[in-house]
């Protein structure tokens, strides 16, 4: 019988060889189900963005784990997602896990601890609770043993992206501990606090403020403000200096008093924040106390040391081993002026401080209210200012040269705020110079703001160093723009008769006389050269007047001007004493008093007098000048505003003219310029120490 089956078979042959390669496919098949969980090693290249991301991205530039931190979890078989749903467990089985060394620990243990207390961070504004408190403690701590107590010292390991992240956790928890402690202290009602140590959640915190001076008269700050948060418009560059520490700014008082608070005309009218010292010139000084009043008003003196200071903050953890470091509950805060202190040593490592040298500067701008108020000042109307002040951009610093900037008409030192800025950003300018800027109400003839002026720096100078020894109190540079390099070029020039003349000649009536020994008419019309001075820089200035200033538009505005109430009658008091006319001769007369706006026209008496005067043989002077356009005769160019024969002045030891309109201080050449001619002081004046005469040398080179 036949068998159908085999039959099939028999019309099918199956070769050996099928048999084996559908044999070796299934087994292949099975040991592949079978070794599915084992890893697949794959190759892909990486982009740029992505290596920095793999390299150098963590909780504080990606809001994720580092991959670092990330290798350390799978070496302790944990998962990210459980260390992010029970961060503490995680942090403790980190601190005990074998396998890791001490330096992938502490780097771990601190982001770990980053990204739990940022997970716990409440509302802005809000004070801490305890375990807040101790989440960021905890993370400074970790941070700073990794530091300072690692395997390796941080020289080692320099060049490691690993301890670039652990820095800027420390010096972010440090940012944060110091903005928390401060608003704590805040709602602190007890008024039996120590200042100088709190108890929190098990932490005792010391606070050393020793390395910081806040303007004279301050005691307590109303704000402390994280700079690498802050961000400026206006600002063309922020200044840094990497290293250790929480980069802070330091606010004293509001930045502008209240408008509603100030009277017109007052002498107390002032645009900014910060102090006015009550002190008083020392005995025997030439600038006395009845000056003071006369200017400036009863007891008090002209300047404002910078009201928002920029400070650096470091967390010291406790000493001796590691294992007594991460035991520690013992913290020591410390602050420190960025400016006197480079460098710091802890446990026995030199480290940079770091600094933010423009934070401050651009807050007390911000908040100054300064481009209302100038306006207001020039008008003469109610809240702005009539006395010039001093504004310090640090606190005084007596081994620092003085480097004083002058703003031009309807103006404020918001006309400086790039000058300013990229002097105190050069770290060889920020090593020998402080930067003072004057405010001045720009409607006041310009005689009566330069004998102001003059007064204003002289006392602050005979407040800080009665003895005038100090380096600060010698080789001062002035830096003035528009009307302001006009006044910068009187203090360091002589008038002897010259005003005398021009006074009597052009607004004295016929037949009157002034008397010369007239204290308040010398003050005005008789003045020698500022001997602090060694240096200036006049910018756009008009030394010869303006046509603009007899314009249809300037003739409007300076009819809209106003001079303060006091002056006008000062001056007429001063016709009645300083004159021989009786009271006959006097009836109805009254000395014309021509404002600033009038006195920059090129036919003004006043302007054509000074611009004839002589400076000082030991005063180096430049000029940096203006023109609309490229083209054309130089000598026939002008900015919009002050034409090049007024601005130009023979003797300069440079002249740097830049295609630019009037505003042209605020120009990177201009600014370029600026910072050359300061390197170059400094070469002159601390490495050969600028003797008489040396400037008129050089001019007659």
């Amino acid at each position: 019988m036949t068998r159908p089956y085999s039959s099939h078979m028999s019309r099918c042959p199956v070769s050996a060889d099928v048999v084996a390669r559908v044999l070796t496919r299934v087994l292949a098949l099975f040991v592949a189900v079978l070794l599915s969980g084992c890893a697949m090693v794959r190759v892909n290249s990486l982009g740029p963005q992505q290596y920095f991301a793999m390299r150098r991205g963590d909780i504080l530039s990606t809001g994720q784990l580092s991959a670092a931190t990330q290798a350390t979890l799978r070496v302790a078989a944990l998962d990210e997602g459980s260390c992010q749903s029970a961060p503490q467990a995680c942090i403790d089985t980190i601190a005990s896990v074998g396998g890791l060394n001490t330096d992938q620990r502490l780097a771990s243990l601190a982001e770990l601890s980053l990204q739990m207390a940022l997970a716990q961070m409440p509302p802005a504004g809000t004070p801490w609770s305890d375990a807040q408190f101790d989440s960021w403690l905890k993370t400074a701590r970790y941070a700073y043993a990794f530091l300072f107590f690692g395997q390796r010292t941080a020289g080692e390991r320099a060049f490691e992206d690993r301890q670039t992240q652990v820095r800027d956790y420390y010096n972010y928890a440090v940012q944060e501990l110091a903005a928390a402690l401060f608003l704590r202290g805040a709602h602190e009602t007890n008024s039996d606090r120590d200042p100088e140590k709190q108890s929190i959640a098990g932490w005792t915190i010391h606070i050393d403020l020793r390395e910081v001076r806040l303007p004279e008269g301050v005691r307590e700050l109303s704000e402390v403000i994280p700079a690498a948060g802050l961000s400026f418009a206006g600002l063309r560059n922020t200044y840094r200096r990497d290293g250790l520490g929480a980069e802070l700014v330091a606010v004293t008082q509001a930045a502008a008093p209240d408008p509603a608070s100030e009277t017109e005309n007052s002498a107390e009218n002032s645009a900014t924040s910060g102090t006015t010292s009550s002190a008083t010139p020392a005995e025997g000084n030439a600038n006395s106390n009845a000056a003071a009043t006369i200017w400036f008003g009863p007891g008090s003196l002209p300047f404002n040391e910078m009201p928002s200071p920029n400070v650096t903050a470091l967390m010291a953890f406790g000493e001796g081993t590691l294992e007594q470091v991460l035991d520690s509950h013992n913290v020591i805060f410390s602050a420190y002026d960025p400016y006197r202190v480079e460098r710091v040593e802890l446990n026995g490592q030199t480290v940079p401080l770091a600094a933010n040298f423009s934070a401050g500067y651009g807050i007390w701008l911000a908040r100054s209210g300064f481009a209302r108020q100038s306006l207001r000042s020039l008008l003469g109307r109610t809240r702005g200012i009539d006395r010039p002040r001093i504004y310090m951009m640090q606190p005084f610093d007596p081994d620092r040269r003085i480097v004083l900037m002058l703003h031009g008409l309807a103006s404020s030192p918001e006309a400086w705020v790039n000058v300013a800025n990229d002097i105190q950003g050069d770290e060889m300018l920020r090593e020998h110079f402080q930067v003072w800027q004057v405010y001045y109400p720009t409607n006041v003839p310009i005689l009566v703001n330069l004998a102001r002026i003059r007064q204003a720096v002289q006392l602050t100078l005979a407040h800080f160093d009665p003895a005038g020894t100090l380096p600060a109190s010698n080789g001062m540079v002035l830096i003035g723009h528009s009307m302001g390099g006009v006044l910068a070029r009187l203090l360091v020039s002589s008038s002897d008769d010259v005003l005398w003349v021009t006074v009597k000649d052009n607004y004295l009536p016929e037949g009157i006389d002034i008397v010369r020994d007239d204290e308040r008419l010398n003050r005005l019309l008789r003045f020698t050269p500022m001997t602090q001075v060694e240096r200036a820089i006049f910018i756009a200035a008009p030394h010869r007047g303006t046509p603009f200033a007899s314009n249809r538009l300037s003739r409007w505005v300076a009819n809209l001007v106003r001079l303060p109430l006091a002056l006008l009658k000062e001056f007429d008091e001063m016709l009645q004493t300083a004159t021989n006319a009786d009271s006959t001769q006097r009836a109805g007369k009254t000395i014309p008093i021509p404002n600033s706006i009038e006195q920059l026209r090129e036919t003004n008496p006043i302007i054509q007098s000074t611009s004839r005067l002589p400076i000082s043989p030991n005063v180096c002077f430049h000029s940096i000048i203006a023109r609309r356009r490229e083209t054309g005769p130089l000598e026939d160019s002008d900015d919009g505003v002050v034409p090049y024969r007024s601005a130009h002045l023979d003797g300069a030891l440079s002249e740097k003219v830049i295609v630019s309109g009037h505003s042209v201080q605020e120009t990177p050449e201009a600014i370029f310029e600026i910072r050359r001619i300061l390197h170059e002081d400094i070469e002159v004046f601390d490495n050969h120490g600028a003797p008489d005469g040396a400037c008129a040398r050089l001019r007659a080179n």
